[in-house]
C-alpha cells in the first residue's frame, strides 16, 4: 500500500489522532540527498511528523518545521501543506553516528543536539504565525511533545520512527500524533496516556505489515475510534528552472554580475532535491537584464 495519512476521532469527540506511514517518502528522501542512516532517521521522523501537521492545515496552507542546532547533523528543514506533499533536507547529510541507544535504536537526539524547532505557518494571512521551543532532546518526536503543549496548548504525544535495511535503504517509517481536545474527560486521558505508554516501536507496528489505521486504533484503543480522513503521502519537491534562477537573483545584482563575468556556466542544486540545474552566460545575462528592468534600471 501506498505512503498515506489518517485521522481519526474518538467516538466522545475528546481525542483526535493523526498517524502515517511514510517508507517510501523517507525512502525518496534518502536517495535525494544520500543521507546517512541516521541522518535518514532523523529527516525521516521530521518528514513524517511534518505530514501529519500538514494534516491539520486547511486549502493552500504551507508549513515548515526548521530545526537547528549544534549537533553534527546542523539542522533539519521539512515543509508541508495539507495535501500530502512534503520534502525536506539536512544540512549534514554525511553525519556517521555508529552510537546505538540501549533500545538498538540509531541516536539521532545525539546527531541533532541541543538548539531550537521553529514552526511556521504560511496560512495566508500578513505575517505566518511562528512558534519557537528549545529543544528537549533532540529525538524530534519528544520535542514536538513539547511544542504543541508550549506553542498552541495542545496536550499531545508524538511517537516517530525510522527503521533502517543493512544496505542503508528504508525499512519502515511513520509515526502517529494524539491530540486531547478541549473538555476531555479524565477517563479518556488516562486512556490515552495508558495506549501511548505501552507503544514500544512505531516501526515495530508498521513492520508486522500494519498501518497507520492499526496506530490509531492502537493509541485510540478503548474509545471506539473513527477514521474520518485518508490522504496519500508523498515526497514532493516541485522544484524547475524559474523558481531556482530566483537563486542567482537572491545574490544580488553585483555578484550575479561577477558570475557573468568569470564567462563560466553556473550550477544551482534544489536544497530539497539536489537536483543541478545549469546556466549558461547568456541565460543569467537574461535574468539579469529581467531584473534590472523590471525594476526600472
Amino acid at each position: 500500500m501506498r505512503d498515506h495519512m489518517v485521522r481519526g476521532l474518538s467516538r466522545n469527540m475528546e481525542v483526535r489522532a493523526f498517524a502515517v506511514s511514510a517508507r517510501d517518502t523517507v525512502e525518496r528522501a534518502r536517495e535525494c540527498h544520500n543521507s546517512s542512516p541516521v541522518v535518514t532517521a532523523a529527516l525521516g521522523r521530521l518528514l513524517s511528523a511534518g505530514a501529519m501537521m500538514g494534516a491539520m492545515l486547511q486549502g493552500e496552507d504551507k508549513l515548515t518545521l526548521l530545526i537547528r542546532s549544534d549537533g553534527p547533523v546542523e539542522g533539519l528543514t521539512v515543509t508541508a501543506d495539507a495535501e500530502g506533499h512534503v520534502k525536506g533536507f539536512p544540512l549534514e547529510s554525511g553525519v556517521i553516528n555508529e552510537v546505538r541507544k540501549s533500545d538498538g535504536k540509531l541516536d539521532v537526539g545525539g546527531i541533532v543536539g541541543h538548539g531550537t524547532l521553529k514552526v511556521i505557518k504560511d496560512q495566508g494571512l500578513k505575517e505566518p504565525y511562528t512558534g519557537e521551543i528549545d529543544l528537549v532532546n533532540g529525538e524530534i518526536g519528544d520535542d514536538l511533545t513539547y511544542y504543541f503543549a508550549k506553542s498552541e496548548q495542545i496536550p499531545s504525544a508524538v511517537g516517530l520512527g525510522v527503521l533502517m535495511n543493512k544496505n542503508n535503504t528504508v525499512a519502515e517509517a511513520g509515526g502517529f500524533i494524539v491530540q486531547i481536545l478541549p473538555g476531555a474527560s479524565e477517563e479518556s486521558i488516562s486512556i490515552v496516556e495508558r495506549n501511548v505508554a505501552a507503544i514500544s516501536s512505531v516501526t515495530g507496528i508498521l513492520r508486522e505489515g500494519r498501518g497507520p489505521e492499526d496506530l490509531i486504533d492502537t493509541v485510540m484503543a478503548g474509545l471506539d475510534p473513527e477514521i474520518t480522513e485518508s490522504t496519500e503521502v508523498s515526497f514532493e519537491c516541485g522544484c524547475d528552472r524559474e523558481k531556482v534562477s530566483k537563486v542567482l537573483l537572491s545574490l544580488g545584482e553585483k555578484e550575479l554580475k561577477s558570475l557573468i563575468g568569470e564567462g563560466k556556466d553556473t550550477e544551482i542544486k534544489c536544497q530539497f532535491c539536489n537536483t543541478a540545474y545549469r546556466f549558461t552566460v547568456p541565460e543569467m545575462e537574461e535574468i539579469l537584464s529581467q531584473s534590472l528592468s523590471k525594476r526600472g534600471g
